[in-house]
């Protein structure tokens, strides 16, 4: 007999809402207790969409006393005072900050809110004075310390990602609003922060310096988002009729899971990936492997600071990196690596203990495939909704052996690519290859190799195994050759498929393939 199944709280980032109607809630609150506990000043990265906002919901009913809604989970065997603190609850998430204003507006909202339950003072002119008084008639009027949460407290930055003099004016205004804090600690009794990414010049970073950054420790890389075992503890029924959709054994279905929305690691200690909790509580609700979480951003900014950089693509995959090249950004110069790994496209897959390297990769499929198909228009003349029928119909060529359609379709790539994208030929050919190949990868075996004694591209298809060498303004049959030489194809000596060695030459001048030479290996 099947269980029962509770409410899912897609969209719903109100904890009393959550506990007050019967939805489905993993319980993080022993972090509530522990952080309340040991600490007064927190700040947390995570990506967008991965509980953060329901994490200060949860805090904040905490700190006003909500002892009710706190019967069955951890906290309730923890607490024993469950005392009523104000909160000052303020989150920048929910506007277009597309102007110096549209931010100062939020702020002189937010106040005026704050104002009607606990004065003002005519004196108070500025957004710093008026958050400064706030904050102290809170403590008089009720006696109780304040607790500060703030959400999101970087979009505006990051919206003004590019744009110098925006993102100027913004660092201004937050300066003076944010470094309020510091010399009202007295009148503070716990302040917590959360964003995307840690912007490095901003006052709450500096001024603001007994801030406790939480995003990297070991010890709350489960915070936010789901585990494996809560994802077992708390999912069972609806894991059961997604294999029963799919005929799978529960254990494939969690296999699946993993493969899909598992895989972020917020510590190099971690020992276990987090699950994204909007995707998996949507592929949950849908009893679909979807793409979710992709699908609800399109990170333009990031595609333009990786081609404005001209970047590598390939080294997307398997970076090295020090933690402190993840900790923060410069918002006057923005560092693509961590930018991607602060907002979620890519993850620590890995440490290095001798250099104390972390390596980073994308953490699971939704994020590879979605992220590497909204890269190929921008680097190939199509549209998104092309990106799907153009690699299908590689696959294709690569599944008949037709090596002239796949290499004058590739052709057709380049030639269509508008010339002010390309500002490295060797770069952007090299970049368009690994999208199309990567890509490719959903359907056939992609091996990509550089180094030496290995061809540069191997693809494996049902009835064919191609082994390809690529040359840049040299010739296809030096290409081929290679492959010849060193053996290239000797692995597949035995294979029952045909192989076959194809040797291609990127010009230069035309910007282009300009000719790939074909020939089947003799067994």
């Amino acid at each position: 007999m099947e269980q029962q199944l509770q409410n899912l709280p897609i969209g719903i980032e109100t904890f009393s809402e959550i506990r007050s109607n019967n939805y489905l809630y993993v319980d993080k609150t022993a972090f509530v207790y522990h952080l309340q506990s040991s600490g007064k000043y927190y700040f947390l990265s995570r990506p967008r969409r991965f509980g953060k906002s329901l994490f200060l919901s949860t805090l904040q009913s905490y700190f006003e006393g909500r002892k009710d809604l706190f019967q069955g989970l951890a906290i309730e065997q923890l607490e024993t005072k469950w005392e009523k603190y104000p909160v000052l609850r303020l989150n920048l998430n929910t506007e277009n900050y597309n102007s110096p204003e549209a931010l100062t507006y939020v702020l002189e909202m937010q106040l005026s809110q704050w104002e009607v339950l606990y004065g003002k003072d005519v004196s108070e002119t500025t957004i710093s004075s008026r958050f400064k008084g706030v904050i102290e008639r809170a403590y008089r009027t009720t006696n109780h310390p304040v607790v500060i949460l703030i959400d999101e407290y970087d979009k505006p930055l990051l919206q003004a990602i590019g744009n110098e003099a925006l993102q100027a004016e913004y660092r201004a205004t937050l300066k003076a609003f944010y470094g309020v804090m510091k010399p009202m600690d007295q009148y503070i009794r716990f302040a917590f922060l959360t964003g995307v990414t840690k912007f490095s010049k901003v006052s709450i970073f500096s001024d603001l310096n007994n801030l406790n950054d939480i995003s990297l420790s070991a010890k709350y890389q489960e915070i936010c988002g789901i585990s494996e075992k809560e994802l077992l503890a708390n999912f069972k029924p609806y894991i059961q009729r997604m294999a029963k959709k799919y005929k799978y054994t529960q254990k494939q279905t969690v296999a699946e899971l993993k493969r899909m929305y598992d895989g972020y690691r917020f510590s190099p200690e971690a020992k276990q990936g987090m699950y994204n909790p909007f995707s998996l509580l949507n592929a949950f609700y849908q009893f679909y492997f979807g793409s979710y979480w992709f699908a609800t951003g399109t990170p333009t900014f990031l595609v333009e600071l990786l081609q404005s950089g001209n970047y590598e693509l390939p080294s997307l995959e398997g970076i090295s990196c020090h933690p402190s090249d993840i900790d923060s950004i410069d918002s006057a110069l923005i560092d693509p690596i961590a930018v991607l790994y602060q907002s979620g496209y890519l993850t620590i897959s890995g440490i290095n203990k001798t250099f104390g390297s972390l390596l980073l990769d994308f953490p699971n499929e939704e994020v590879r495939v979605g992220f590497l198909r909204f890269l190929l228009p921008h680097y190939v003349k199509c549209t998104y909704q092309q990106a799907t029928s153009l690699i299908e119909k590689f696959v294709q060529a690569v599944f008949d052996g037709n090596t002239d359609a796949f290499f004058t379709r590739m052709k057709s790539c380049y030639a269509n690519t508008p010339y002010e994208l390309i500002k490295d030929t060797e770069n952007h050919y090299q970049n368009v290859m690994y999208l199309v190949c990567r890509l490719m990868g959903l359907f056939v075996e992609v091996e990509r190799h550089s180094s030496y004694g290995v061809a540069d591209m191997i693809i494996k298809a049902p009835n064919y195994i191609y082994v390809m060498e690529f040359k840049f303004d040299g010739s296809a049959e030096d290409a081929l050759q290679q492959i010849k030489d060193k053996g290239y194809a000797q692995p597949f000596a035995t294979d029952p498929r045909k192989v076959l060695l194809v040797g291609v030459n990127f010009s230069k001048e035309t910007r282009n393939i300009d000719k790939w030479v074909v020939e089947e290996m003799e067994k």
